[in-house]
């Protein structure tokens, strides 16, 4: 291992702080499973919006951590 992998090793906890999916849909006051089933089906945000009586800017920031972070967004580093 050089100097500069030795740099970066350990410098980041083995964890994420960013929020899962499941406890941002929980939040909204929708169910996180028909929240990923529609994702599934291809529902567009705007569908989405409508059927769970959300904003659609709400559900466009779900669906968008949903494709960046995925559904537990939380990682081990062991």
């Amino acid at each position: 291992m050089d100097n500069q992998d030795m740099e970066y090793r350990g410098s980041y906890p083995p964890w994420s702080r960013t929020v899962s999916l499941n406890e941002m849909t929980g939040e909204a006051g929708i169910d996180f499973d028909q929240f990923v089933s529609c994702i599934e089906e291809g529902m567009s945000n705007s569908q989405m919006a409508e059927r769970f009586q959300l904003s659609e800017a709400a559900v466009n920031s779900l669906t968008e951590h949903f494709f960046h972070y995925g559904i537990g967004s939380v990682m081990g580093g062991d």
